[in-house]
């Protein structure tokens, strides 16, 4: 949200102080009382389709309260360039976050009680494009290391979107004709489901923040206004989980709501700390790790939103690690799966290479890693890997949430042509330089493919 100077803005600021004092008491109020009975409207931050802020005389303004129209009330882009995200009443019901636990939260992403969230991260949050567009199903994807989250849980949402939901034929035309409320309602069931698992189908754990501070710093951990300021909703059901997560889903698709944040410490909740602690090993005793001035995540948080549980490696099972030391993979097939490519990777590095239980998901949607970029791949046939005719020669979806993507590219997989007229000697093909890192990462699943882009130029 930038400043606009707008001739509204220059009016409303001609406005006396007085005024401006009242209305913005009197939002409060309102707020408090749509907040507490849980009315509070599902999209607050109000925007048109170019990202910018529509002035608060067509529509609600930041509060998601509707105002009536035309009566000279502030628009409420001139208050502030962030719209006030959704905080719920500290009397919502929930049990305060704990010094305690603010620390051990500390501890598990970090390593250490130092170290905060980089900008990057306090400003994701989840984001649809446009309803009825190319991209409908689609999260908008930021910069820095929330977005493996983001891209995590956009396989759920593709999940749900294809093969979850009643009475929906799973085709591609489908996914693009997805409205606000489907879009609202695919990420509900995507995060719930998320945390459900972590939690072990037993409950879920779901943190929102509330108005009220319940942590102060002192020497040994630093606040950063937002963490101390959590309740926990602890949820026995897993529909259970997908209301509540559904009525309170502004908190995490609104701007300045720390949206992606929220989730990854609810990931946490649910999960619990004395399983965390047995998922991890000597390799990764903490779930982030600094890079480039921000935070990337380690593999165990990508392995806790596809499996459940924060296992630190892609292969099967448990292995020696370099110095004896046993290493913890993937006890189990997951819904959605996970493929990685990166060009400076050996392939004879046997700890590095992606476990079949990953490569196999239940169902035919891989995030991926292609040189340290997530994206997401997927087939609309739920057949794709579990009938071996399907897998001569099928399509691919692939969405990389990049800018000048403007929608998923669409890629035909053939596993059965004749390499013997692909590869004839000479002709300087060597792996990785002539083939797009997208084709060398379907390789790694399908190892003879051949790939064609049906006219995309091939790009990443």
């Amino acid at each position: 949200g930038t400043m606009q100077v707008s001739d509204q803005e220059q009016s409303s600021r001609e406005l006396d102080l007085e005024e401006i004092t009242r209305k913005i008491s009197f939002l409060d109020k309102w707020r408090e009382i749509f907040s507490y009975r849980g009315l509070g409207t599902n999209n607050a931050t109000p925007q048109n389709h170019d990202g910018n802020h529509v002035s608060a005389d067509e529509t609600e303004n930041a509060t998601g309260i509707p105002q009536p129209r035309g009566q000279g009330h502030l628009p409420s882009s001139s208050l502030c360039s962030i719209p006030k995200p959704s905080i719920i009443s500290s009397k919502s019901g929930g049990s305060p976050i704990s010094l305690a636990m603010a620390t051990k939260l500390r501890q598990s992403l970090f390593g250490n009680t130092i170290h905060v969230f980089s900008y990057d991260w306090k400003k994701a949050y989840f984001r649809f494009h446009d309803p009825f567009s190319d991209l409908a199903f689609t999260l908008e994807v930021g910069k820095g290391g929330a977005r493996s989250i983001q891209m995590a849980v956009q396989g759920f949402i593709i999940k749900d979107l294809l093969f979850t939901r009643k009475g929906k034929d799973c085709n591609f035309h489908s996914l693009c004709a997805v409205s606000k409320q489907e879009q609202e309602q695919a990420l509900a069931v995507a995060l719930a489901g998320i945390l459900w698992a972590a939690g072990a189908a037993e409950k879920a754990t779901v943190c929102l923040v509330t108005e009220h501070t319940y942590v102060t710093s002192n020497p040994d951990y630093s606040g950063d206004d937002f963490t101390e300021r959590l309740q926990l909703f602890e949820l026995l059901e897993k529909e259970a989980t997908e209301k509540f997560i559904y009525d309170h889903l502004q908190c995490f698709k609104e701007e300045g709501g720390h949206g992606v944040i929220l989730f990854l410490y609810s990931l946490i909740f649910s999960r619990t700390f004395e399983r965390l602690q047995k998922d991890l090993d000597a390799s990764s005793t903490h779930l982030l790790q600094p890079h480039a001035g921000g935070f990337l995540c380690r593999q165990a948080v990508l392995n806790m939103i596809l499996t459940g549980r924060a296992s630190p490696n892609v292969f099967n099972g448990c292995q020696k690690g370099k110095s004896q030391e046993i290493l913890h993979g993937v006890l189990t097939r997951s819904d959605v799966g996970y493929l990685w490519w990166g060009k400076d990777t050996s392939e004879d590095d046997r700890l590095s290479q992606v476990g079949s239980r990953l490569k196999t998901p239940k169902l035919p949607i891989w995030l991926c890693n292609i040189n340290g970029n997530p994206s997401v791949l997927f087939s609309t046939n739920r057949q794709l890997l579990s009938d071996w005719k399907v897998e001569r020669r099928f399509d691919l979806y692939f969405y990389g949430g990049q800018p000048p993507q403007k929608k998923p590219v669409q890629l035909t997989v053939d596993t059965h042509s004749h390499h013997w007229e692909r590869n004839h000697p000479g002709d300087g093909r060597v792996a990785g330089r002539r083939f797009s890192p997208v084709e060398m990462l379907i390789r790694t699943k399908w190892r003879e493919a051949t790939i064609n882009w049906n006219g995309t130029i091939p790009f990443f």
